[in-house]
């Protein structure tokens, strides 16, 4: 019974290793979702904009007097093409993260989508860069 679940084990190894008898890494995948951080920076920012800027925005559009409200006019003209853009930007993003993240490892026999979807994770990574140099 132990030598069944030990060749068990030996044979799962032999087949997560590739033609090169490497078992795969988390560097390609790490690799490629930091690569899709970098255009993720757009749609990233937009939704850093609307929730920084645009939500707490004290606007009373039926107020008697709006000069007396503090209200940034600017942002207001500026929100529904930042929502615009953030819709557009935010699908092709997620259109680009099926694409490298479920679709291509799905193609290939030895690979699964399970360890470059773990390491999605990374993909706000170089916003999250920008916006600590910006902060600094």
């Amino acid at each position: 019974m132990a030598e069944s679940a030990g060749q068990a084990e030996v044979q799962e190894v032999q087949a997560e290793e590739d033609e090169r008898g490497r078992r795969p890494g988390l560097l390609a995948p790490a690799l490629a979702n930091l690569a899709l951080g970098v255009p993720a920076i757009i749609p990233l920012y937009l939704t850093y904009w609307l929730l920084t800027d645009y939500l707490p925005s004290d606007c009373d559009a039926f107020a008697a007097r709006p000069e007396l409200s503090n209200c940034d006019y600017h942002t207001l003209d500026h929100a529904p093409v930042m929502m615009f853009l953030l819709a557009v930007t935010g699908a092709m993003l997620l259109a680009a993260l099926m694409a490298v993240d479920v679709l291509r490892p799905l193609r290939r026999p030895d690979d699964g989508p399970r360890r470059w979807l773990a390491t999605a994770t990374l993909i706000p990574v170089p916003f999250l860069v920008l916006l600590c140099l910006a902060r600094t």
